[in-house]
This record gives C-alpha cells, structure tokens and sequence, in this order.
C-alpha cells in the first residue's frame, strides 16, 4: 500500500505543475490580448476565463466536505448580495454600475460576481494558511482582508478603463475600499472558521497571477 501511495505523489505533483502551467499561458494570452486588443470581443472572454481559474484551482482543493461546500456557497452568496445592494443603494461601495464585460445580469449585477469573489476569497485564504500556518483566527482574516484590498486598488483603475464597471464621475471612492474591506472580512471570518489549514499551490499561483495581470495592465495605458 505504501508502495502504491508513493507512486500516486509524483502524478499529483506533475497534475498541479500542468495546471499552473494552462494557467500562466491563460492569463499571458489574457493580458496579450487585452494589450493588442486582439478583437473587439476578446473581453467578453471573461466570465470563462473565470470559471476555468476557479474550476482548476477547486480541482486541487486537498479535502472536500459538506462544510466546504457550503463554505463556497455562502461566499458567493455574500459576495453577490453585497453587489447587489451596492449597485442598488450606492451605499456600500460608493455610485457605480457594471459594463456588459462580465456577462448576464440580475439586478444589474452580473452573476460571474459571485463566482470572482469566491476564486479571490479561496486562493487569499489557502496563501494566508501556506505563509501564516499558526497565526491567531483573528489574525488571518485581518490580513485576507488587508490582501483582497491591496488586490483591489490594482483592479479599480482597470477595470475602469476596459469598462467591466464605472464609477460616477470617474472617481474611485474610498468608500469602495472600505466595503471591499469589510465584506472581505465576512468571507474571511467564514473561511478560516471552516479552512483555517487548507493549502493550496495553484491557488497562489493564481493569486500572485491576479496580481501581476492588473498590476501589467496598469502600466500600459
């Protein structure tokens, strides 16, 4: 039996190699394309590109349970519903509204919202547990919360400029940030509860490749 788990690991290894790899030529195509504006409908590619993302990182998630699932359903959930009230309201994240780039609409909300805040949430949340392993509860949902800002001051002017949403007067709130904040310290009080040790390398690698997409597309326009 010893013999056959040993000869399974270098499979699984390979498995998330060939994963990370479809993913950094993904989002080398992605940033290419947006750049050269390779057509006129090339972002329209984007709620695939997120499920694709979402789907091979899930695909390597170490322990799957009810509780997960769960855990994912409630952050699409809450992620949805706070979009949905802010497109609404204008009282959670300022005076906006979304661009056809991300897909169907419900209440003026794309649906594939959910889906990026359920990908942004799990690949922060394993790369908290891979870096921060004994950190304090507390502690981890502060710093998810601190990283998916940091990730959205990138995203805010981007965004922007490809039309995926506007703000009113072309102004990006701090009012913004600080919902980003506090829903991201509601998904992240939900994950650590329920993954306060999963880990996941493709997941940081699609996190450090979020970064490095808008942070390149920030400097070229």
């Amino acid at each position: 039996m010893s013999e056959q788990v040993s000869s399974i690991k270098p499979i699984l290894g390979n498995r998330s190699d060939v994963a990370i790899g479809v993913l950094i030529i993904l989002y080398t195509v992605g940033v290419l394309g947006t750049l050269f504006n390779v057509h006129d409908q090339f972002l329209l590619l984007t709620p695939l590109n997120l499920l694709i993302s979402l789907g091979i990182v899930l695909y390597f998630h170490p322990r799957w349970s009810i509780a997960t699932v769960l855990l994912l359903i409630a952050c699409y959930t809450i992620g949805f519903l706070a979009e949905v009230y802010g497109v609404q309201t204008g009282q959670l994240f300022g005076d906006y509204g979304y661009g056809p780039v991300l897909g169907w609409q419900v209440q003026e909300t794309p649906l594939m919202i959910g889906v990026n805040w359920v990908m942004l949430v799990y690949c922060v949340g394993t790369s908290v547990n891979q870096f921060m392993p004994r950190a304090l509860w507390g502690l981890k949902v502060l710093m998810g919360a601190i990283l998916m800002v940091s990730l959205d001051v990138l995203i805010e002017p981007v965004a922007m400029h490809y039309d995926f949403w506007s703000w009113e007067g072309n102004i990006i709130p701090m009012q913004n940030y600080i919902g980003w904040f506090l829903v991201s310290l509601i998904q992240f009080a939900c994950f650590f509860w329920i993954e306060s040790q999963t880990k996941n390398k493709v997941a940081f690698v699609l996190l450090l490749l979020q970064f490095a997409f808008f942070w390149i597309l920030g400097l070229n326009w």
